[in-house]
């Protein structure tokens, strides 16, 4: 019968690999937690545009999304960031970079609703509540009504 013998490198290596697994797997599953939260915001009449915009943040971070809102339709956006509501301050501008809503401006409310008068290139801007979280994923979500 063989026995296999690692050496400690080898054996290093596969800790590291098992805790990158582990990470990985458990970042996963608090990422779909937070997706479960923002979906009870979407649901009838909205329906979703089928993406999930998120970034992992730490202190000052923005991201930056992209999106197009088509004139003459109701747009909602969803804004979560751990298990509490109130974690995401975003954002809406034209592209121009003109301020069209600002989620501060109503107690960072986790979602609000447009409707665009026409077709519009917009810049969704969302960073974490600095009074309440230090780090954590931004995810938005953004549907239409039907």
């Amino acid at each position: 019968m063989k026995r296999f013998h690692l050496s400690i490198f080898t054996e290093f290596k596969l800790l590291m690999v098992a805790a990158v697994l582990l990470f990985a797997n458990s970042a996963f599953a608090q990422e779909q937690n937070i997706i479960k939260l923002c979906d009870k915001y979407l649901q009838a009449p909205y329906i979703s545009d089928g993406q999930q915009y998120k970034a992992l943040l730490a202190d000052d971070e923005l991201a930056e999304f992209r999106a197009t809102f088509y004139g003459g339709s109701v747009y909602r956006i969803v804004s979560c960031s751990s298990l509490k509501e109130g974690n995401i301050v975003f954002a809406v501008y034209d592209k121009e970079r003109n301020l069209l809503f600002s989620s501060k401006d109503y107690q960072n409310a986790p979602y609000w609703d447009f409707k665009f008068k026409t077709t519009t290139d917009c810049i969704i801007e969302a960073e974490i509540n600095s009074k309440t979280e230090k780090s954590g994923y931004a995810i938005l979500l953004i549907g239409f009504k039907q």
